[in-house]
């Protein structure tokens, strides 16, 4: 009791006689001082501030005592904390002396985050708030060393260091590194540790090693997490020998490498796009039995999603899990995200549905890749549906699952719905931000609802949220598609009004907006009228082309600014290629493939599979051979589509030896054949044996033999290709079958069709309308009338619509049934009524 009373006595008798300054021993709290800070004013000049104290005398506050002030705090760093933050606010300019105060406290009390955070605020506010900036903190951290030796002030140049770091500040903070071994003292090989990593995550990876190839020289002593950090650096350099050196160094410094050190040189290989001889290091190291987790297997299938090599991240999470390695989420996760990346949303929900079935509980950022799928695959419908399932499994569902299906309703215009879920969110406390409103903004304007779509942008602005540029936008687009020209030019005057700049974007969204509208006249007068076009901007007009269906003016464009050396981007010309491919317009697609070729672009492979799907199609194959070539040449490898494409061509236009060679060569370069590959080889060479029969049955009845090319080839047979099917364990598919069944028919092989289509059936695989119409022409052809009908009534029973083809096909096998019934009773003298079905 009678502490305190001293202690009040003393803090009275110091504001009383503010020109003498009285260091307490102690303040037992902060709120005995609070009366002070009510009435202030600052003196900007010496940083001084005024106050007044209980009995209204002005007290002058400076440097020194607050300095002196919380140095008796040091037992009270909240009170400490809280006294400097008040007299902040209260407009005293606080200088190096008094936040040296701070840090000595806070290492005193070994509180880093604080520590961390005091670090950063001298760090970004500099010297133009502050008046003095961190260079100034670290030498009189420096001074304090010296002065007190080695203690834990240590602490607080280790927390300045990651301050640097965490703000990307590399060259201060490595500045700080070495200007302090200089001073004689060293920093934690932790703060290095993070330093390094830091610029390793940041992508200067030869400056991590540089650091790394320092510590030595400073003394400073790597630990196992050094090593690991250095590894991962170096493996994404590519040094993948100076990685396995860094484990010998490890060995020579006597530490031993542990779970981290290995998964992070697996993880470097796989950053490195080595995930293959990441996979093999991971084999045999667990071989060796090597200490590895599930991350070092969740790295490597990462990597192989990454590559796009789906296939194989399946192998290594099978592997997972035949060494009792329990997958989590992260691995299943990287595999339903590779998937749902390549549009393959049923894979996804394959893997979604094992992850669940193995008790793995699904994730917020899983299932909004599987919805963001669903919607780019334009199945607006399943989203919702599978939002809705998700949410009854009780997977938490954020802000951004619900704006997918939030997106997914207003494309259905099911607005109602959509606010239904709005509401929902303010139920859960979600943050409603800028996306969601622009989301429904652009509901709004696809389904025509601009008045609609203002309201809910006014609404925006009211709720205290400032509409961006993606926001007018879609704004811009929708006034464009509508035809509203003139709303669209001042909604660019207010975005400027606004102090937002309209962009390229903003531009190409009302050219193509107009274009898609149909309002082709304000397309090309909005896109005269900009003073600056952009390559984008002539893009934006070619695609507007395409859109009203004038391939022509939008070719002609592209010409035009061919010749000027410009090239439109990418997606713009794969458009032109493929309108021009629609109307049939071969000779310019071929024209405008050879221009992109001499302006110095490879073109993607999409444009080489666009052309070489429309030359074949339409059995151009001496062009679509030049297309395939010229890939070849520029060392690009066709794929397996690409390659059944082109065979595809070949037996449309039956080039059969042509199409054996390709599918030789296919082999040769390790594509392997898929279902649809072997399938097109069927068609094309079953088709050819039934032109071979039906030129034999004419020279049979005395017709003349025609000398075509492929009378002199050298035939397959066509169960050649069915034989390697079954070699390389291929699931023939519905089509499949039917080609085969088809080919047996017109074969006159009735039982084998039989045999196959049971074969079928027994697999699983429901035949279709095409499958059962090849059958019944063979029954047909054979004169089985009665199991035709009987394959026309299990189509109806089966709820398969039958076709004109298959009751054309039954018509003319009764037809002929009774023309040769008839024929047989004349013969025998016999007059019989056949009933007719």
């Amino acid at each position: 009791m009678w502490v305190s009373t001293i202690r009040s006595a003393s803090y009275r008798y110091l504001f009383k006689n503010s020109n003498q300054f009285i260091r307490p021993k102690s303040v037992s709290s902060v709120a005995q001082l609070s009366p002070y800070f009510s009435d202030s004013s600052s003196d900007e000049q010496n940083g001084n501030t005024q106050m007044k104290n209980s009995t209204n005398n002005i007290v002058e506050v400076n440097s020194y005592w607050v300095t002196e002030m919380l140095n008796s705090l040091k037992e009270e760093p909240e009170n400490a904390l809280l006294f400097f933050r008040q007299l902040k606010e209260s407009g005293f300019k606080h200088d190096v002396q008094t936040y040296m105060a701070m840090v000595r406290t806070f290492c005193y009390w070994g509180m880093d985050m604080k520590l961390d955070s005091l670090f950063l605020e001298v760090i970004n506010c500099g010297k133009k708030d502050l008046g003095f900036e961190a260079s100034d903190l670290f030498e009189e951290l420096v001074e304090g060393l010296n002065a007190e030796g080695p203690n834990s002030l240590v602490r607080a140049l280790d927390a300045l260091l990651k301050a640097y770091a965490s703000l990307r500040m590399f060259d201060e903070a490595i500045d700080v590194l070495f200007k302090t071994k200089r001073c004689g003292f060293g920093l934690s090989v932790l703060s290095c540790n993070y330093l390094m990593n830091r610029l390793v995550e940041c992508g200067k990876v030869d400056m991590a090693v540089a650091v790394y190839k320092q510590l030595k020289r400073i003394a400073v002593k790597p630990n196992v997490y050094t090593y690991g950090i250095v590894i991962k650096a170096l493996c994404r350099k590519g040094n993948l020998e100076e990685a396995v050196t860094v484990f010998e160094e490890m060995e020579k410094a006597g530490e031993t490498p542990n779970e981290f050190t290995y998964s992070t040189y697996i993880e470097g290989l796989c950053s490195y796009g080595r995930s293959d001889l990441a996979y093999d290091v991971l084999r045999a190291w667990k071989g060796a039995n090597v200490p590895l987790n599930v991350y070092a297997y969740t790295a490597v299938i990462r990597g192989f999603v990454n590559e796009k090599r789906l296939q194989e991240a399946e192998i290594v999470l099978l592997d997972m899990e035949e060494q009792e390695l329990i997958p989590d989420a992260f691995s299943y996760g990287a595999i339903i995200h590779g998937y749902c990346d390549i549009g393959n949303i049923t894979k996804a929900l394959d893997f979604h549905d094992k992850m669940e079935a193995r008790g793995i509980k699904s994730n917020c950022v899983i299932v909004s890749s599987i919805l963001q799928c669903l919607c780019k695959n334009g199945k607006a419908c399943y989203v919702v549906d599978q939002f809705k399932s998700f949410m009854k499994q009780g997977i938490f569902l954020d802000e951004v699952a619900y704006n997918v299906v939030i997106d997914a309703l207003c494309k259905l215009g099911r607005f109602e719905e959509a606010v239904e879920l709005l509401d929902e969110m303010k139920d859960k406390k979600m943050t409603l931000d800028i996306v969601h409103y622009t989301t429904f903004i652009n509901g709004y304007c696809l389904h025509g609802k601009i008045l609609d779509a203002l309201e809910l942008f006014e609404e925006m602005k009211e709720k205290g949220l400032k509409p961006d540029v993606i926001t007018y936008n879609v704004l811009a687009g929708g006034f464009s598609r509508n035809g509203l020209v003139k709303e669209a030019l001042h909604l660019l005057d207010h975005m400027k009004g606004q102090g937002l700049t309209p962009t390229t974007v903003t531009h190409n969204v009302i050219i193509e907006g107009l274009c898609v509208g149909g309002y082709a006249e304000e397309a090309e007068a909005f896109f005269s009228s900009l003073e600056y076009k952009s390559v984008e901007n002539y893009a934006a007009m070619v695609n507007g082309y395409c859109e009203l269906g004038k391939t022509k003016d939008a070719y002609e464009l592209f010409v035009r600014l061919s010749k000027q050396g410009i090239l439109i981007r990418r997606n713009s010309r794969l458009k032109l290629l493929s309108s021009l491919c629609l109307e049939g317009e071969y000779g310019k697609a071929i024209k405008l493939f050879e221009i992109v070729l001499t302006l110095g672009d490879d073109t993607c492979k999409i444009m080489y599979s666009k052309l070489i799907a429309c030359l074949s199609s339409a059995g151009d194959m001496k062009r679509a051979r030049w297309v395939f070539d010229n890939m070849v040449w520029r060392g690009l490898t066709p794929d397996v589509v690409i390659y059944t494409m082109m065979l595809n061509g070949y037996c449309k236009v039956n080039h059969l030896q042509e199409a054996v060679i390709l599918f030789d060569d296919m082999k040769e370069r390790g594509i392997s054949p898929d279902v649809i590959t072997y399938t097109v080889m069927l068609d094309g060479h079953s088709k050819n044996l039934k032109r071979d029969r039906s030129s034999s049955d004419t020279r049979r009845n005395g017709g003349e033999r025609k000398d075509t090319w492929w009378n002199n080839e050298e035939k397959i047979d066509p169960s050649t290709f069915w034989s390697e099917m079954k070699e390389m364990e291929l699931k023939a598919d519905v089509i499949c079958y039917t080609v085969l069944i088809d080919s047996h028919c017109k074969s006159d092989n009735i039982d084998d069709a039989i045999r196959l289509f049971t074969e079928m059936i027994d697999r699983g695989l429901e035949p279709d309308s095409v499958t059962y119409t090849a059958l019944i022409c063979g029954y047909c052809k054979q004169g089985h009338v009665e199991m035709a009908k009987d394959l026309v009534n299990e189509m109806w029973s089966k709820g398969i619509q039958p076709d004109s083809h298959t009751i054309s096909a039954l018509h003319h096998g009764i037809i002929k049934a009774k023309k040769v019934h008839l024929r047989h009773n004349n013969n025998s003298g016999k007059t019989e009524v056949i009933r007719s079905s």
